[in-house]
């Protein structure tokens, strides 16, 4: 499996417009290099015939009942908006 470079951490570095001293360039990159290779053992797992799992213990149905509630009055939600006109906020019109 191919190592990660330092340049490589650099590109990724500035695609996210971060900047790093040389020691944390160096230090990223052999964090980032042991997380690929620790993954690609994962990737040579023979996994064939194993369900996926999507939580670690079973959930049967998590959804809670729909319950109608009174909802907030008009008045009392628009209190603290800089502005608002006929029980709807106010914004600036952006196009």
């Amino acid at each position: 499996m191919a190592h990660i470079t330092v340049e490589e951490v650099e590109h990724v570095a500035q695609l996210a417009r971060l900047r790093f001293s040389k020691d944390e360039l160096e230090e990223f990159t052999n964090q980032l290099d042991a997380i690929l290779r620790f993954v690609g053992k994962l990737e040579s797992l023979d996994t064939e015939g194993v369900e996926p799992t999507y939580r670690a213990i079973e959930i049967v149905n998590c959804f809670r009942e729909d319950v109608v509630k009174p909802s907030l009055p008009i008045e009392e939600v628009t209190a603290n908006a800089p502005e608002s006109e006929e029980g709807a906020f106010v914004v600036p019109r952006i196009i």
